[in-house]
Parts: structure tokens; sequence; C-alpha cells
């Protein structure tokens, strides 16, 4: 689906935030924040950021507003140094998950634009990190309004603007519009699904939020859709190729909208994907996927977050023309923490 803003401007403003510094340069920049008394985690962010350039990428941040909606869709783009106008590169949009942001998900962004495809993640206002903010007491409120269907529609309706504006902007012009994949996490994993096709009915009127343009989608910790009794007819509409990538504790605990890890293992089977790809972790949580250092422990996150760059990577490749490598190797580099691997050949 096409969000038509044509005739309306975006509110723009973009920044640069990484720096061309040296690694050396880079530590005494999060040497000096932890002795400041800032948190491990904004060392560790301006590290990453700080590094950059020197991984061969830089990121961006842009403040667009689309005017048809009166909604704000921040974003942050890892943009290859090898993408130029001669040389476009491939993109992957990703979608966070519910109280998430723009900055989420780094691991991810910083991998795949290490390894020449740009990621450009899309921050959903009416679900990101801003629920935590405010009395704690209305928190339960405004979970369970971030999860409702309008909300989710806006959602899906963010990558479509948000797609819009930066093939439109000059860094487009570095993008490869024929080489885009969708991504996303729980509540952007649902996001995802939607824009790869998948459909729902309300009152005998079919949704349909398909983004044409995306070619695949990644889809971690996928949640099902709450509320619908046959999964089957919303998700045999997807017939892209899908990676699914889960954990055997990979609960979602919302507030009426609790799902366990068993229901990852049923939109997988429900997907009507031309090929599509299962691996479950033995160990890791939900929150595993995010940037968190924490949940599972510092060795099985770090473990956990390495197979899924691995993996993502893997999938990725043939589909933006490069060779197609057997799964076999990964699942043996990391088979002290897969549990199940899963492929279902082209029909």
């Amino acid at each position: 689906m096409k969000l038509d803003t044509t005739s309306v401007p975006a509110a723009l403003t973009v920044r640069n935030v990484s720096r061309r510094t040296t690694l050396a340069a880079c530590a005494s920049i999060a040497l000096g924040l932890l002795l400041s008394g800032q948190s491990a985690r904004a060392a560790a962010q301006a590290l990453a950021d700080t590094a950059a350039a020197t991984a061969g990428f830089s990121t961006l941040e842009f403040e667009w507003t689309d005017g048809v909606r009166q909604r704000e869709v921040p974003v942050r783009l890892y943009l290859p140094a090898s993408a130029s106008a001669d040389a476009p590169v491939p993109l992957v949009v990703f979608s966070h998950g519910i109280g998430g942001s723009r900055r989420g998900y780094s691991y991810l962004g910083r991998h795949f634009a290490a390894n020449g495809i740009a990621s450009l993640h899309v921050q959903h206002v009416g679900s990101d990190r801003s629920l935590w903010g405010g009395n704690a007491l209305g928190m339960l409120g405004r979970l369970v309004a971030a999860a409702q269907e309008t909300e989710a529609v806006h959602r899906v309706r963010d990558l479509s603007f948000a797609l819009d504006q930066l093939l439109a902007d000059e860094k487009g012009a570095l993008i490869d519009a024929q080489r885009l994949v969708v991504a996303g996490h729980s509540y952007g994993a649902n996001t995802a699904m939607l824009a790869a096709g998948a459909r729902v009915e309300r009152d005998g009127r079919v949704l349909d939020f398909r983004e044409t343009r995306f070619s695949a989608a990644i889809l971690i910790s996928a949640p099902p859709f709450y509320g619908e009794t046959d999964t089957t007819q919303i998700l045999q509409h997807v017939t892209v190729p899908t990676l699914h990538i889960t954990a055997a504790d990979d609960d979602i605990r919302i507030p009426g909208y609790y799902s366990g890890a068993a229901d990852r293992i049923a939109v997988f089977e429900a997907m009507g994907s031309r090929s599509k790809t299962l691996a479950v972790f033995s160990g890791g949580s939900h929150s595993v996927f995010t940037d968190r250092l924490a949940p599972g422990g510092f060795e099985l996150n770090q473990r956990v977050k390495a197979a899924t760059r691995e993996l993502s990577l893997t999938f990725l490749k043939p589909l933006f023309g490069g060779s197609a490598e057997p799964l076999d190797g990964w699942s043996q580099r990391y088979r002290e923490i897969v549990s199940r691997l899963v492929t279902a050949p082209l029909r």
C-alpha cells in the first residue's frame, strides 16, 4: 500500500549522528561518559555511533511529519559508505516493538550497513518509548491504547510513508528501490506482516495494507493477530519469502495481550510464503532480541544476537543478488543454542 503524500510537504530535519573519529577517540568519548556518571548503555551507544564511520557506514536521523495524518515519523538510517548513485544499495525497513524507538535494534542496523545493506528504523509515535514516561499509574492504559487496531494501522502506514520520504530525499538516489525488505520485532513483526500482505476482515470488508515494494520479510518474535480465530486465513496472503526467528521462552506479556511462545510457531506454519525459514533458540526470552544486554544473561544474550545477525544476513544475500549459502554451517556454529531449524522450499 503506497500512501499518497505528493501534495503534502513533510516537515524535515536531518541530523548526521556519526562521527569521523578514530577508534581511540571513540573509546575516549565512552570513557568520558562513564566518568561523568552516565550509564554504561549511554557509553556503549556513544561508542557505537562514533565508530560507525570506521565500520564503513554512517548513521543519519530524519524528523519527518506525515501531513495527511498529522503524525510524526522519526527515523534512523544506517547507510553503507559504499552506497552511490551508480551503485545503490538494498534496504531493510525495520519496525520496533511496543515501547521502542528508532534507535533500538541497532545491533541489526549496524550489521546490515557494515555488510552493504542500508537499514531504515522507523519510530511509531503512538506506541514508542513515550509509553514509559508520564504518570506510572496511567502506564497500563497507555499500553492498552498502543495495542489497539487504530495504532496497528498507523504503524503499517508509517512504513510506507517513511519509504516514500527516503526515496524522495537526496539520499534516495543511494537506495535501490527494487531491493527492499521489511522487518520487525514483536509488534513490529505484526506491522511487517501487514506490510507483507496479511489481511484481516472487518464488517465484511477485507483490510489489505500490503506494501508491494517489499520483496521479503524478517519476522522476529511474531505475535498472533489477537482476537482472530483463523490465522491461516489472515497469513495465507503473505507469499513473499519470510524468515521467522524466536526462542523457547519467547512469551509476550502485555496486559490483555498475552501470547505464549507456541504462537510464534503457529504464525510460521500459517504463513503462505513461497519459501520460509524458522529458527528457534533454546535459550533466550522475548526481549533478548532488543538492544538490552541483560535478558538471558550477557553471554547467551550476545550469542543469540550474533546468531540473529548472521542468519538475517544469510537470508538477505540471495534476495539481493548474492549467492545462497546453506544453513548447515550456521546451525553447526550455533548448535548449542539452536533447538529447531525448519526450511520450507520454494513451491
